[in-house]
């Protein structure tokens, strides 16, 4: 009796504090530049981490590489749910997302993530996937880090391939490091995220039973040991197939 009360008052508490955190960063996303630039990236830090509690779940951060990550990247992920939407910006707070263009018009959401300088894309226009390119490389340019997935959006829990060329493709023009994340949630049924309708994915997401989720960080990856982007993309490919077999298969 005494676990279920403490359990529920643990719970309200953890949802006050999201409902709190999501006010005060939504006024904080409307203030100038020159003023939230010095603290907006640790508020959303701590936002996205009250999403996490919110949901109920447990991230787990497995650092497979050597040494420290580099000041600069482009860190990329698998596309399995809607859960590493703020799980991702969890780990990497200051990097340029990349998103689809229609998370803009989203609420609260929406208005936190053009404050924090995601870039958008409409994903079936040509166009704007290479502006979306050139944005990229100019951000690389200012000595920011971005992140992408390279499955072009939420496609299961399997890997999907091919993999977009466009992270390779920056990572040839700038230099910058790739550093690939794999992602693996238990209970990869309630958190694979395919044509259910998002209130739907939540809700199946929160009375999930299992709440483990791992984020698995490895190596950087140099883009100059490739010749072009396909060996690049072909390489990569590789290692989340490899990932795959051992973690999901």
């Amino acid at each position: 009796m005494f676990y279920y009360l403490f359990s529920a008052i643990k719970l309200l508490c953890i949802w006050i504090d999201l409902i709190l955190l999501s006010l005060l960063v939504y006024l904080a996303s409307w203030l100038p530049y020159t003023i939230r630039q010095w603290f907006f990236p640790i508020l959303f830090r701590g936002w996205c981490g009250a999403l996490v509690r919110g949901f109920r779940k447990q991230l787990f951060i497995h650092q497979k590489y050597q040494g420290r990550l580099p000041k600069q990247f482009i860190a990329i992920a698998n596309h399995p749910s809607c859960f590493e939407d703020f799980g991702m910006p969890y780990l990497f707070p200051k990097a340029r997302f990349l998103s689809k263009k229609e998370v803009s018009n989203w609420w609260i959401a929406g208005r936190v993530a053009r404050a924090m300088g995601v870039l958008f894309v409409d994903r079936e226009d040509r166009d704007s996937r290479r502006q979306a390119v050139q944005k990229l490389l100019e951000a690389l340019q200012a000595g920011m880090s971005v992140a992408l997935f390279p499955e072009g959006g939420c496609k299961g829990r399997k890997i999907h391939l091919p993999f977009l060329y466009g992270a390779f493709d920056v990572s040839l023009q700038s230099s910058v490091p790739i550093v690939p994340v794999f992602i693996h949630y238990e209970a990869q049924e309630d958190f694979e995220w395919g044509d259910q309708h998002l209130l739907l994915k939540i809700k199946e997401i929160l009375l999930s039973r299992n709440p483990r989720t791992n984020y698995y960080i490895y190596d950087p990856i140099d883009p100059k040991q490739f010749e072009d982007k396909d060996a690049f993309c072909q390489y990569v490919q590789n290692l989340y197939l490899h990932w795959q077999d051992r973690y999901l298969n």
